[in-house]
């Protein structure tokens, strides 16, 4: 199932929809199968797995605490298509956030295929841009898999119409320039870029960076059709190392307020 489908519903029950974050294998496979899906019950519309690997691009100290966590088990590639395969049964829309360099080693055409085959919708690739991406956008057209590329607030108007021609799904908005990581006031430049990004596509805007409680998240819903959230929800789990039941609660209520905020941006 397709991104779009998540977010046409929001759109129809006049709110934004939530896409929530976690790195596979964190704190180990079976636990982060089981927190993603506390988040899907509460209230998560999309869910992004994020791929560890040893060299993030975008990740703040936060995420990094967790993707080393999830290396340090033995993470491998094929866990994140495992996990992927446990959420996309829940029948919500399951995309992978990556770096470009394991997909490469793994080959693209096969991690394409093994996406597909797993119930992936998709890809969110941080770090490669359409004119880099040929060999993706081909296997992924190949299996009708989403393509989600970044927008920035230093994109001209030319990268953005270029990236957005790329896109399918949704198009992912970077709110904040750096690495991720909750903050406590979300950046003003997200709005201006939203409004950017609509005048040269039809397809949902999502916003990411920096959400981390449903005030903030009314906040972005008021101007884009997503709320991205990442290190918020790997903040809780990190609290809450070696609790599992209280971690499980406590995405569960975060991910509920986050939800609630997103109804009430509207």
């Amino acid at each position: 199932m397709g991104v779009s489908t998540a977010f046409e519903k929001a759109r129809a029950e006049d709110r934004a929809a939530l896409v929530g974050y976690l790195p596979a294998g964190f704190p180990d496979v079976q636990g982060s199968i089981d927190a993603i899906l506390a988040m899907v019950d509460a209230g998560c519309d999309v869910i992004e797995i994020g791929l560890p690997y040893s060299d993030p691009v975008m990740d703040g100290p936060t995420i990094q605490a967790a993707v080393q966590q999830a290396l340090e088990l033995g993470f491998r590639t094929t866990d994140v298509l495992r996990t992927v395969e446990a959420v996309a049964a829940t029948g919500t829309p399951t995309v992978v956030m990556t770096s470009w360099n394991p997909v490469e080693r793994y080959g693209v055409d096969r991690f394409a295929g093994d996406l597909a085959s797993a119930g992936g919708s998709g890809l969110i690739t941080p770090d490669i841009t359409p004119d880099f991406a040929p060999e993706w956008i081909e296997a992924a057209d190949a299996r009708d898999l989403d393509k989600i590329f970044l927008v920035a607030p230093s994109s001209t108007d030319e990268r953005i119409e270029m990236t957005t021609a790329a896109c399918r799904g949704f198009v992912y908005a970077t709110a904040v320039m750096g690495v991720t990581g909750a903050r406590t006031t979300t950046s003003d430049l997200a709005g201006p870029l939203v409004e950017r990004t609509r005048r040269a596509t039809d397809l949902p805007v999502g916003v990411g960076l920096g959400i981390s409680n449903g005030d903030q998240a009314a906040e972005v819903a008021s101007y884009a059709d997503g709320v991205i959230v990442g290190s918020a929800f790997v903040k809780v789990l990190l609290d809450h190392a070696g609790d599992r039941a209280g971690g499980l609660r406590a995405l569960g209520d975060l991910t509920a307020d986050l939800a609630e905020g997103c109804r009430r941006g509207r």
